[in-house]
C-alpha cells in the first residue's frame, strides 16, 4: 500500500507506506547504489535514481476502500534517491567542492523536472545521515519528495513570511540573517553569497541554518557563482560537523525552498537550508520525548549560545585543513 491519508485534526496528511518495511538495512554486501550492482551505471559521479521503496508513487495501486467524508485518501506523489559518489563511503563532507557544486547542479535540475508535475505542490530535498536518525543505507546519499500538498511545516513558514512582510514590509529571513550577524555569537561561517548559524530559536544544540543572503526562493533561480558558493558553505559547515567529535555526525539536512503550482506565488518564502543533529556530546542524543512529540513543545537541551561558538571554531579548524587539499575552499 502506498497512499496519503488525511489527519482532519492538524489539517495535515500522514504518508502509508507498508512496502517500506521490505527494504535493506544497512546491507554489509551487495550495495544497490555502487557500481557493479546492476542498478546503477558503472560509473558516475552523482545520480538521480527513483526509489525502489517509495512512500509516494507516480503509479500507485488503487487505494483501499477505506475513506470516508471525513477521512480522505489521495495516493498521488514522487520519490527519488539522489546519490552523492560512485565511493560507497565518500559522504558529502569529504567531496571536493567542485564535486559537491555537481550534485547542487543534480539538486536543481530535479527540483525543476518535479516542479514542472502540476500534481506536485511541494519539492522537499533532504538526507538523513548516520543510524541515530534511521539510516538504512550507508552509501552517502539525499532523497527528493514531491509531494500533492504542501506539508504543514512549509506551510506554517510561508503563513510566517506572508504575516511578517505584512507587519514591517521586510522579508522574515532577511532580518534573521541580519539579527544574527548583528548579534554575532551564534554565527558558524559566512561566504560571499551565504550565511551559516545556529539560530536563536532552533530546537537542536548544534541545529546550524545555511541561509542565502539575496533574497530567492529556490536554487533553481540561483547564479553560477551561488551554486558554487552553496557546495563551499555545505561542506564547511558538515565538515565542522564531523571535526566536532572527531566522528560521522548525524544529521537531518532539510532544504526549504518556495512550493510549486500554487494559485499564487510565494514571494516572501526565502531559502535555506536546516540541519537537526541528535548529537548533544560525542555519546548522548537528544531525544523527542512526550513534549516535542504530543504538544509539539521543543526544548533544546543546551544553550545555542555555548554551542555556537565550539561549531564555529570546529568549522574553522577543518576549512583550514581542507584549504590545502582543496582550494575551492
Amino acid at each position: 500500500m502506498t497512499e496519503i491519508r488525511y489527519n482532519p485534526l492538524l489539517r495535515d496528511w500522514t504518508m502509508v507506506a507498508s512496502n517500506r518495511h521490505k527494504r535493506p538495512n544497512l546491507p554489509k554486501t551487495n550495495c544497490p547504489f555502487c557500481p557493479g550492482s546492476g542498478k546503477v551505471p558503472d560509473d558516475y559521479e552523482v545520480l538521480a535514481y527513483d526509489n525502489d521503496f517509495p512512500a509516494l508513487s507516480q503509479n500507485p495501486p488503487t487505494p483501499d476502500d477505506v475513506a470516508t467524508n471525513l477521512y480522505h485518501v489521495q495516493p498521488y506523489g514522487k520519490c527519488e534517491v539522489i546519490l552523492y559518489s560512485k565511493e560507497h563511503t565518500t559522504s558529502l563532507p569529504q567531496l571536493p567542492v567542485a564535486h559537491i557544486r555537481k550534485l547542487v547542479d543534480l539538486w536543481a535540475e530535479r527540483f525543476q523536472a518535479l516542479s514542472e508535475n502540476p500534481r506536485h505542490k511541494y519539492v522537499f530535498i533532504f538526507e538523513n545521515r548516520g543510524p541515530e536518525v534511521g539510516v538504512t543505507m550507508p552509501h552517502p546519499h539525499g532523497q527528493i519528495y514531491a509531494y500533492p500538498y504542501v506539508p504543514q511545516k512549509l506551510r506554517v513558514e510561508l503563513e510566517s513570511f506572508a504575516l511578517h512582510r505584512e507587519e514591517t514590509g521586510h522579508c522574515l529571513m532577511c532580518d534573521i540573517n541580519a539579527e544574527e550577524q548583528r548579534i554575532g555569537i551564534r554565527m558558524l561561517d559566512e561566504t560571499e553569497h551565504f550565511l551559516a548559524y545556529i539560530p536563536f530559536f532552533t530546537d537542536y544544540p548544534y541545529g546550524a541554518f545555511i541561509s542565502a543572503k539575496r533574497h530567492v526562493g529556490t536554487m533553481t533561480e540561483f547564479t553560477d557563482e551561488e551554486r558554487t558558493d552553496l557546495a563551499r558553505i555545505l561542506k564547511r559547515v558538515t565538515s565542522g560537523m564531523d571535526e566536532l567529535f572527531h566522528r560521522e555526525f548525524p544529521y537531518m539536512m532539510a532544504i526549504h525552498q518556495s512550493p510549486v503550482n500554487q494559485d499564487g506565488d510565494a514571494p516572501d518564502f526565502h531559502f535555506h537550508i536546516e540541519f537537526y543533529p541528535p548529537l548533544q556530546t560525542e555519546t548522548r542524543l537528544k531525544y523527542l520525548a512526550s513534549s516535542e512529540t504530543g504538544a509539539w513543545a521543543p526544548c533544546n537541551p543546551m544553550a545555542v549560545e555555548q554551542t555556537a561558538p565550539v561549531l564555529k571554531a570546529a568549522i574553522q579548524t577543518r576549512k583550514e585543513a581542507n584549504q590545502h587539499v582543496d582550494p575551492l575552499v
